[in-house]
């Protein structure tokens, strides 16, 4: 090996260092054009000079526009190259890019930017979920700081209020979409509410319908009293709460029986008492009939198997419209069914003296009067317990009997559950397909209807003589016809996605070049809500195009949730809520992406702090002070690689190889965070730490100067096409200023690269990096300082490891 102690560097000298750079978010536009053409305008035929230092702030941006004015982003339905197609997860038109979105979003250009870059006819179709609830909360409360409310101003007013939102506020994440540097098809943006996705949703409500799998029922849902509509379970969060558990005695000397409730006022709509068949306390009372007090009602004692014996008295009051456990009881034992809530949760219809009370009222009221009763046998206060609560509104959400809309799951959910079965549609991390069978194996069938306004309305009408009628997007109404009030559940326009972006019903070119979708991106706590939702849809609408080509998406790419760095989840009650855009104004949009990326194994959750994205500010620091000493020696791609490299030489470019092939390997596996820390220590420790400094002298040595700048700028150019995906910004940069490219953008992903691993060089290249850590070591233990030089002599180097021919 060659080796030299006093290298002499070509051209201008350039250290390598680890300073942090210079971020600037708010400088003069004119200021930062200028910066930005010293890097990708006017280049020579192999390099330009590169600033001393990168400013993300000034020059992301104007990098980004110039992207898609090329139309690099742009899919060509005409192309002859194979397709690859995500659909964006729709973010609510009322939200801000938050940190769960740029990791998910940065995962998926990661994807999109390789595909590119491996020749295929790549489309990321944008767009944004129209967020009903959202929507109207916003609405509602500026019109409630006006003196007036939605019901008052009527349905056509407050539509055309939150189409006028929508168009000034809405949206505000899809120029965040842009500082993240999304490689998005801007041409192509989608809005749930579009005149063309609205017909895919009335089409497919139709023949729904008409196919027997929609219906209208009474049944029991999430209900918010506050909107007056039905929520969606992902909308209500459970927390425990402190309450109360009172205990209360029904009916008189041996035919009495004591039941325990959390909501006393609930009493009020009991039909029903429950024992465990061989419960033998209440063997004599089952068949019976106790009086319900303050009420009058007899109550039937029915033996049911899903009463639990332990659990307080082992006997339960039954309220089928107020309690989903107890409308299953009251379903199979024919119980009746009053509702006393209305839809703002005040009591009703109870034929007592509570109605009108709102539900909280009701409570102190209904215990009170059963104390002067004498009925109350045991009060227990605080009793933790969870409640459900309204993620909107934070309001406890009320069990509700609800005359609904409902898709029926069965045959759909199976479908699903099929297409992962056999093969079609692959899950992954497989650990998670148990998941995926959980819920689709047990799936309930599905409350599609909302009391809202803003969305898609429910294309049900209603005769005057109590007809019904479905009506499809071309038809039109009877007149004097009434259309049902309710909107569509938002969650049934999303499971559309991934065709109706496309077209879908008409079979447009893009439905055909890119359906199915290639992959879908999205967090494992989605996976019932939306993914099982878009399979069903999916495989339902497109059957005609044949099992294969039916399925939404090849694979479910799942990722986990992002945590704060101690693993805790992040809440703005815990204060561990980090603002993405603030760590993209201070370290750089590359920064961030790398450091999510590099936190991303699949179906796991991603912890992330502060200082994993300094520290990937800090490599990119490291790789433009390496490219800045590599142009600065002359270094370029274009030169012809060495026939007989130095060892040094040879050891770094097996190591490429094996590096691009392991790259290769892992981001197929969707294993992002192993592809980016191999790619992190490549840079870091290898090529930076050791061949540069191995480099110098050989740069100094016209025997093999030119190979050297040869191997540099092959190893730099493939390297920054491999960082390109996560790191666009700094890699366009660079690469611009190594090769005089185009852009690395559209620049071919890198295949054969290197040169396979020299055994040889290698072993005498880890001899050498053994021996100078050892006398690192010794000089650090010896506290000897680097300024001084030490006379020594070196033995036993053949028969302690440190290679052959290094004397």
């Amino acid at each position: 090996m060659r080796v030299g102690s006093h290298p002499h560097r070509a051209g201008e000298r350039v250290h390598v260092t680890d300073a942090p750079t210079r971020v600037a978010t708010r400088r003069n536009r004119s200021r930062a054009d200028r910066r930005l053409d010293r890097v990708t305008d006017t280049l020579p035929p192999r390099a330009v000079d590169l600033p001393a230092s990168w400013t993300p702030g000034e020059v992301e941006a104007g990098i980004y526009q110039r992207w898609v004015d090329a139309g690099y982003f742009t899919a060509d339905v005409t192309s002859d190259k194979p397709a690859y197609c995500i659909v964006i997860p729709p973010p609510n038109v009322t939200g801000s890019l938050h940190i769960g979105h740029a990791f998910e979003h940065t995962l998926i250009d990661i994807l999109i930017r390789r595909r590119r870059m491996q020749g295929y006819e790549t489309l990321w179709l944008p767009g944004m979920d129209h967020a009903s609830i959202a929507v109207h909360a916003l609405v509602e409360r500026a019109l409630e700081a006006e003196g007036t409310s939605r019901r008052k101003m009527g349905r056509e007013a407050f539509l055309e209020r939150s189409w006028a939102w929508k168009e000034e506020h809405g949206g505000a994440i899809l120029s965040q979409m842009r500082r993240l540097g999304e490689s998005v098809d801007w041409t192509r943006e989608r809005f749930t509410m579009d005149p063309g996705l609205n017909r895919a949703v009335v089409t497919i409500f139709k023949r729904l319908y008409d196919d027997g799998l929609i219906y209208r029922a009474e049944r029991m849902v999430n209900w918010s009293p506050e909107m007056r509509s039905v929520l969606s379970d992902i909308e209500v969060e459970h927390r425990d709460v402190e309450g109360e558990l009172v205990s209360i005695r029904y009916g008189d000397g041996d035919d009495s029986v004591v039941v325990a409730t959390t909501r006393v006022e609930t009493m009020l709509g009991d039909t029903g008492i429950a024992v465990h068949p061989d419960d033998e306390r209440y063997q004599h009372l089952i068949g019976r009939e106790v009086e319900l007090p303050l009420v009058g009602r007899m109550l039937k004692v029915v033996a049911d198997p899903h009463v639990d014996p332990e659990f307080g008295t082992g006997a339960l009051k039954i309220t089928p419209a107020h309690d989903p456990n107890d409308f299953e009881i009251g379903r199979r034992h024919g119980l009746p069914m009053p509702t006393i809530m209305d839809e703002s949760g005040r009591i009703a219809n109870s034929g007592t003296e509570f109605d009108g009370l709102d539900r909280y009222e009701a409570r102190v009221k209904v215990r009170e009067a059963l104390a002067r009763q004498g009925r109350i046998v045991a009060e227990k206060r605080p009793y933790v317990h969870s409640v459900g609560h309204s993620q909107r509104s934070k309001e406890p959400i009320e069990p509700r009997l609800s005359l609904q809309w409902f898709v029926k799951a069965g045959p759909l959910a199976q479908a699903a559950g099929d297409a992962v079965r056999d093969g079609r549609v692959a899950v992954h991390p497989k650990e998670m397909e148990p998941r995926w069978f959980g819920w689709v194996d047990n799936m309930h069938d599905w409350c599609i209807s909302r009391q809202l306004w803003w969305g898609h309305r429910i294309p049900v009408w209603y005769g005057p003589n109590g007809e019904t009628l479905c009506v499809g997007p071309d038809d039109t109404p009877p007149a004097g016809w009434t259309q049902d009030e309710d909107v569509l559940d938002t969650w049934f326009s999303s499971a559309l996605w991934p065709f109706s972006t496309l077209g879908w019903p008409e079979k447009t070119p893009d439905l055909e070049r890119f359906y199915p979708n290639s992959v879908l991106v999205t967090g494992y706590d989605i996976l019932f809500f939306w993914v099982a939702r878009m399979m069903m849809f999916g495989l339902y609408a497109n059957a005609d195009r044949g099992p294969a080509e039916a399925i939404p998406f090849h694979t479910i790419a799942l990722h986990g949730m992002v945590r704060d760095q101690h693993g805790k989840k992040m809440s703005k009650s815990a204060g561990n809520t980090v603002d993405p855009l603030d760590w993209m104004d201070r370290f750089g949009t590359d920064a961030l992406r790398f450091a999510l990326a590099r936190a991303a194994n699949p179906g796991t959750d991603a912890p992330i702090g502060e200082d994993n994205v300094a520290a990937a500010r800090n490599f990119g620091t490291k790789l433009w002070n390496a490219t800045r000493f590599a142009l600065a020696n002359g270094a370029s791609p274009a030169l012809p690689l060495p026939a007989r490299p130095t060892d040094a030489d040879a050891w770094i470019l097996g190591r490429l190889h094996e590096v691009r092939e392991q790259t290769d390997a892992l981001l197929e596996d969707y294993q992002f965070a192993k592809a980016v820390e191999g790619l992190y220590r490549f840079t870091w420790d290898e090529f930076c730490s050791w061949y540069l400094e191995l480099a110098k002298p050989q740069l100094a040595d016209p025997g093999v100067a030119d190979g050297t700048r040869a191997v540099l700028g092959h190893v730099l150019d493939a390297l920054l096409r491999l960082l390109q995906p996560v790191m666009p910004f700094l890699t366009e940069a660079l690469w611009q200023g190594l090769t005089g490219g185009e852009s690395v953008v559209i620049a071919p992903w890198p295949t054969e690269v290197g040169r396979p691993v020299d055994p040889a060089a290698a072993m005498r290249v880890a001899g050498l990096q053994k021996l100078i850590t050892e006398i690192r070591r010794f000089r650090t233990e010896q506290r000897v300082p680097d300024s001084r030089r030490v006379a020594a002599r070196l033995v036993g180097l053949d028969g302690a490891g440190f290679g052959v021919g290094l004397a």
